[in-house]
């Protein structure tokens, strides 16, 4: 914190709970917060200023208690008074178990001379540094983070092969321990043949008779001292990748036409509310490392685009948007209408790798909040398996076959699971039970399938494996899975983000991301009155109009004023949000009007 001139006055001071003491009068002050390390500012970035600001006076009373005692002369301080203030253990000042470190910079004092105050104008000068240009985080950035919470492990099993390699070569910049992490995922997969052909000649020999426990350590050596081309040559091969000389290249991508300042209305405010409830789990600032590591930094836009297109109108006959939807999701993602249709699909073949980034970020999430004693959901959507959680139709992942679901299964304490009616893949229900995930469903199996039928006042079947016996929760399963049929039906079937994409990896992304935004709403507002369910919140406010401004530091979103505005401002959901990704790393702030 710096200010250029703080003025202390001891014979006209206000009592305190000491005694009776002189008064602090601080002409100019500004407080800067800064984070090193880490990836997140947490939900609520302000908050951390304010706890400096409302501390403050308390630090400056104590700090120059010798000059504010007694019935001495006015003192005067000329220069900047730079306070450092460290907070303790738990992040943040006066809330830690840990004193914060606190440090004054040493400065003269000078009697004031009697009689009219003397010329202030100086004291008006800014002595803080002008604010740096926001750089967008690297993908270390957030594999750093991840790792110091012990959620690394969790998140590079999720990651398909493409992925990991994609990273291990961005890394290798910033974060070679991290690179090798990803290297030893690679091969574990590989499996024990993992130094024979494929390797290309010259890197067998570092690992020659090297035992399994003794894996990490030599990659982890190796990557340190070896060339950049070759570890990301050791990835391919590992990964059984073609080399780059054979493999297709990438047409790069094209400029994106950003929006820069300017008012516009929009017919719907939807999408901008979507950054608060995504900022408070991380997703949000992951976006910016994850395209990072993919070199789609500068694309972002592209992915609010496809986000914003989830929670807008219905796409008809699969493809064809309204106008009003395309200008409020280019608005939304700060640029200027319309956002090419084949932008989007050619972003999300570039993205691909990127992805499965985000959807392990999503999970972890969701799993770290799940109680295990409530149901998962299951259901079939768009020839995958789509898993969410019962208690406010939090989604949890979207996959291609009951396998990759298991991880997840597992990090939200195995519970049971309930499949919905759904066009399952086939062999889910042998994978479930042989995995010994405890289900119940209404739906009815096919020949072959090993299940149990249930005494029960409707046909239900359980695993045969690990069967389910209390029939407790088959009392929700016709609610939870109408409420699965209709999320797939709004979120699914009717309102496709990239209808031209040559896969669906992008439209699963902004599926599972537009479906928490839109959870976490419904939970905020509704969950002591009613069932939450993020279609309650995509229904009442889609229709909510706004008011968006573009300015150089910031993108201001003034909604209506009413009780949708009053019931979002009390949730807390109309907090700012910063370094938006997409935006530039403007700050995203809400207001009434």
């Amino acid at each position: 914190m710096t200010g250029p001139t703080a003025r202390t006055t001891g014979d006209t001071g206000t009592p305190r709970d000491t005694g009776d003491t002189g008064e602090i009068t601080v002409h100019r002050c500004t407080v800067t917060v800064v984070r090193r390390g880490g990836w997140s500012w947490g939900p609520d970035p302000r908050a951390l200023v304010r706890d400096v600001v409302d501390t403050l006076p308390d630090l400056l009373a104590d700090h120059f208690a010798p000059q504010l005692a007694g019935d001495g002369p006015d003192v005067e301080i000329t220069e900047p008074v730079i306070v450092t203030v460290r907070p303790g253990a738990l992040g943040r000042f006066g809330r830690s178990t840990t004193p914060a470190e606190v440090h004054f910079s040493p400065v003269t004092m000078a009697e004031v001379p009697a009689g009219p105050p003397p010329d202030e104008v100086s004291f008006e000068e800014s002595f803080a540094a002008p604010a740096a240009p926001w750089a967008a985080p690297v993908a270390a950035a957030l594999f750093g983070e991840l790792a110091e919470r012990g959620e690394l492990d969790a998140l590079l099993a999720l990651l398909p092969e493409e992925s990991l390699v994609t990273y291990v070569t961005a890394l290798l910049a910033d974060d070679r321990t991290a690179a090798a992490r990803l290297l030893t995922e690679l091969a574990r997969r590989a499996g024990p043949g993992w130094r024979a052909e494929p390797l290309p000649e010259p890197l067998r020999d570092p690992f020659a008779g090297a035992g399994t426990g003794d894996l990490p350590g030599l990659l982890a050596a190796y990557v340190t001292t070896a060339d950049r081309e070759d570890v990301a040559r050791l990835a391919r091969a590992l990964a059984g990748e073609p080399s780059p000389d054979t493999a297709e290249p990438a047409p790069p991508p094209g400029p994106v036409a950003a929006r820069a300042t300017g008012d516009v209305r929009v017919r719907s405010a939807l999408p901008f509310l979507l950054a608060g409830p995504l900022a408070r789990v991380g997703y949000l600032d992951a976006i910016g490392p994850a395209l990072a590591g993919a070199e789609l930094t500068e694309q972002a836009p592209l992915f609010a685009a496809a986000l914003a297109y989830k929670v807008l109108g219905v796409t008809e006959r699969g493809w064809r948007r309204g106008e009003h939807d395309t200008e409020t999701a280019a608005v939304f993602a700060g640029l200027e209408p319309p956002v090419p249709e084949e932008r989007l699909a050619a972003f999300a073949r570039l993205a691909r790798p990127a992805l499965p980034v985000l959807d392990g970020v999503l999970a972890l999430a969701v799993c770290r909040g799940h109680d295990p004693a409530d149901p998962l959901l299951l259901t079939g959507a768009d020839d995958g398996l789509l898993l969410v959680d019962a208690q406010g139709m939090f989604p949890v992942a979207w996959t291609t076959d009951a396998a990759a679901l298991l991880p997840h299964w597992r990090a939200c304490g195995r519970p049971a699971v309930l499949i919905c009616d759904g066009p399952l893949p086939t062999g889910t229900l042998r994978e479930l039970d042989a995995a010994g995930v405890p289900f119940l469903t209404g739906v009815r199996p096919l020949r072959g399938d090993p299940v149990t039928r249930l005494p029960w006042r409707t046909p239900l079947w359980t695993g045969a494996t690990r069967r389910l016996a209390d029939p407790r929760p088959a009392a929700g399963l016709p609610a939870h899975a109408d409420r699965c049929a209709d999320l797939v039906t709004a979120l699914v079937a009717e309102r496709r983000a990239v209808p031209l994409a040559a896969d669906g990896a992008l439209e699963r992304t902004v599926t599972l991301a537009a479906a928490l935004g839109l959870s976490t709403i419904a939970w905020t507002l509704w969950r002591d009155r009613e069932t939450p369910d993020p279609l309650s919140a995509l229904h009442r406010f889609a229709d909510l109009e706004a008011t968006v401004r573009f300015e150089r530091a910031a993108v201001r979103v003034r909604v209506p004023m009413g009780r949708r505005h009053a019931d979002l401002l009390r949730g807390g959901l109309l907090a700012d949000v910063a370094d938006v990704p997409w935006l530039g790393g403007r700050a995203l702030t809400f207001s009434g009007g």
